[in-house]
C-alpha cells in the first residue's frame, strides 16, 4: 500500500466507527488498560449517526421480555425459551457495566439514556392466546423473568393499554405477557457519553475521517489508511489492534483486510421505516413497548411493535418497523455497496440464500408496495382507531443481515456475529438484532478472543465492572438478585414512581 509519503502515526488500538460497539469497547479497554493509546475514526460528522441514533432503532432494552421471536413454539406446542434466557443474560451484563459507569463518573445522569417502561407481548385469536399462556408458564417460573404477568381479560387489557383498546372488537380474544421492569434506551446518548469519556481520557476521536484500507504487516500490526473527508488528506496509522464497529460498513472493511475468517460471509441489507406519532394526546395515552408476532417471512427486526420512547427527556411514540430495501449497507452508504460485497468466496453463500429465503423476498416486495394507507391498515391490528393524519413516516436505520456459508450454499443468520482473526489483531461485528442491547457482552467476547494473554490480568477489574462475569445468572439466583438490586439503584430505575415488579399476581 502506498501511503503518499504520509507520516505513519502509531497507536495501540484503532476503533472504526463511532457507534455503540466501538464506544463500549473503547470504554472497557480504557478501564482495564489505561496506558494504551486509542484512536477512533468516524466517516460522518457526529457520533451515533447511523444505527445507534435513537430514531434509527426502537430503543428497546432487548432482554426477551416481550420479543416473541426469541420464544418460538415447537412442533409439539411447547415454547422454547433457551434463546430468551441467553438474550436476557447478555442484557444483564450491559446493565452491570452501565451501573458501574454511572457510579464511577464514566456516564452521567442515567435517565439521559435509560428509563423504565413496561415490556409487553401481544397476540390475538385463540391460538395466539394459548401461545402466550404457554410462554408465560415457561418464562415466569424462571428467575430472570420473575414477575411476568399473563393477561387475557378485556377489562384489564383496556386498563393497561387504553389506546390499543379503543374501538377493539373483543370477540376476537386478546392476550398479553406483561413485565413492568423493561427499559427504553437512547443508544445515541449512551454512545456520546462513552465517547466523551474516551476523549477526556486522551483518546484521539476524528470525525469526517473514512477508513479506506487495512493492510497487515509482517509484525502482526495493521496499517490503517484514513482519508480526511474535509481536506482530502490521507493519514496512515500503524495499530497493534483494529476493531471494525462500522455497522453495515463492517463487512466491506473486513473483506479488505484479507483475513481468512471473513471468507464465505455475505450481507443482505434491510432498511426500516417507522410511523412516528405527532399527536401529543395519543402519546400520553400509551406507556409501554408492545411487541406482536412477525409476518410470515419477515426478519426479526421487522416484528411489529408500538413503542413508547424517551429521547432528550421527551416522550414519543413509534409504530413499525416496515421493511424497505436498498442495496446500501449504511443509511449514508452507496448504491454499489451490496454488489461490491459479492466476492468469489461468498458468491455461493449469497446465491444459496437467494434460493432458500424466497419468503423473505416475497415479504420485502409486499412491504415495498405498501402505501401510507396500507401501513396504517397494518397498524390497526394494534390501534383499531388509527388515523394516518396522526403519524409521519420516518426512515430508520439500515441493517445488514449476516449470510454465512453452509454446505455448498449459504444461510441467513438473524443475529449478530463477531468475526476475529486467528491471531487476535483484528475483529469486527456483523449483523443486527439484538445488537446494541448486548454490546457489553459482545465486546467482552472480543476482548477475550483477541487479548488472551492480557485477559486473565484484566479479570479482577472486569469483575468489578461486571460482577457476573463468567457466571450464568440463570443458575445463580442469589447473585442475580444482588446485581439486579444494585443496577436498579445505580440506574435509578426503582424510584417511587416506578412500578413494583416482583411478586405480582397473574391475571387469568
Amino acid at each position: 500500500m502506498s501511503n503518499n509519503a504520509a507520516t505513519i502515526e502509531k497507536t495501540d488500538v484503532v476503533l472504526i466507527g463511532a457507534g455503540i460497539m466501538s464506544a463500549t469497547l473503547g470504554a472497557l479497554l480504557r478501564q482495564v488498560q489505561p496506558d494504551w493509546s486509542i484512536s477512533v475514526f468516524e466517516r460522518l460528522e457526529a457520533a451515533a449517526a447511523e444505527s445507534s441514533d435513537p430514531w434509527n432503532n426502537a430503543g428497546t432494552g432487548h432482554s426477551a421480555l416481550c420479543e416473541l421471536n426469541y420464544t418460538p413454539q415447537n412442533a409439539d406446542g411447547s415454547v422454547e425459551i433457551t434463546k430468551a434466557i441467553d438474550i436476557n443474560e447478555r442484557f444483564q451484563v450491559s446493565r452491570q457495566f452501565w451501573s458501574y459507569s454511572v457510579e464511577n463518573g464514566v456516564l452521567a445522569n442515567p435517565s439521559n439514556f435509560i428509563n423504565p417502561i413496561p415490556h409487553v407481548s401481544f397476540t390475538h385469536g385463540a391460538d395466539g392466546v394459548e401461545y402466550l399462556r404457554k410462554r408465560h408458564e415457561a418464562l415466569s417460573r424462571h428467575p430472570l423473568f420473575e414477575g411476568m404477568e399473563f393477561i387475557a381479560d378485556k377489562d384489564e387489557f383496556s386498563k393497561r393499554l387504553p389506546l390499543m383498546a379503543k374501538g377493539r372488537d373483543f370477540s376476537d380474544p386478546v392476550a398479553l405477557n406483561w413485565t413492568d421492569y423493561g427499559t427504553d434506551i437512547d443508544f445515541g446518548e449512551l454512545t456520546k457519553e462513552l465517547l466523551a469519556y474516551l476523549g477526556k481520557s486522551g483518546a484521539d476521536i476524528a470525525f469526517g475521517h473514512e477508513v479506506k484500507n487495512l493492510t497487515k504487516q509482517s509484525d502482526g500490526s495493521w496499517l490503517v489508511k484514513v482519508r480526511n473527508l474535509r481536506t482530502g488528506k490521507t493519514r496512515v496509522i500503524n495499530s497493534k489492534f483494529v476493531f471494525v464497529g462500522a455497522g453495515g460498513g463492517a463487512l466491506p472493511l473486513l473483506q479488505k483486510s484479507g483475513i481468512k475468517e471473513i471468507s464465505g460471509f455475505g450481507g443482505f441489507p434491510v432498511s426500516g421505516l417507522f410511523l412516528r406519532c405527532k399527536n401529543p394526546e395519543l402519546i400520553a395515552q400509551h406507556e409501554a413497548k408492545v411487541y406482536g408476532q412477525a409476518s410470515v417471512g419477515a426478519p426479526p427486526m421487522s416484528v411489529p411493535h408500538l413503542d413508547t420512547r424517551v429521547i432528550n427527556g421527551e416522550r414519543g411514540l413509534l409504530f413499525g418497523p416496515y421493511a424497505g430495501w436498498t442495496p446500501k449497507f449504511l443509511k449514508d452508504g452507496k448504491n454499489t455497496d451490496l454488489f461490491k460485497s459479492v466476492k468469489p468466496n461468498n458468491l455461493f453463500s449469497m446465491l444459496g440464500v437467494g434460493v432458500t429465503e424466497m419468503s423473505l423476498v416475497q415479504y420485502l416486495v409486499s412491504e415495498l408496495l405498501k402505501s401510507q394507507n396500507g401501513r396504517v391498515e397494518v397498524m390497526e391490528e394494534f390501534l383499531p382507531k388509527a388515523d394516518g393524519h396522526d403519524w409521519d413516516l420516518i426512515i430508520a436505520g439500515q441493517r445488514v443481515q449476516v449470510i454465512r456459508r453452509k454446505g455448498a450454499g449459504g444461510v441467513l443468520e438473524l443475529g449478530t456475529a463477531v468475526v476475529a482473526a486467528e491471531d487476535g489483531t483484528i475483529a469486527g461485528l456483523l449483523g443486527a438484532s439484538p445488537g446494541a442491547s448486548t454490546c457489553v457482552s459482545a465486546m467482552l467476547d472480543v476482548m477475550k478472543r483477541c487479548f488472551p494473554g492480557e485477559f486473565a490480568s484484566w479479570e479482577p477489574k472486569l469483575k468489578e465492572m461486571v460482577p457476573s462475569l463468567g457466571v450464568k445468572l440463570s443458575e445463580n439466583q442469589a447473585l442475580f438478585s444482588e446485581v439486579w438490586d444494585w443496577s436498579q439503584k445505580a440506574l435509578r430505575l426503582d424510584d417511587a414512581n416506578t412500578p413494583k415488579h416482583f411478586g405480582v399476581a397473574s391475571h387469568a
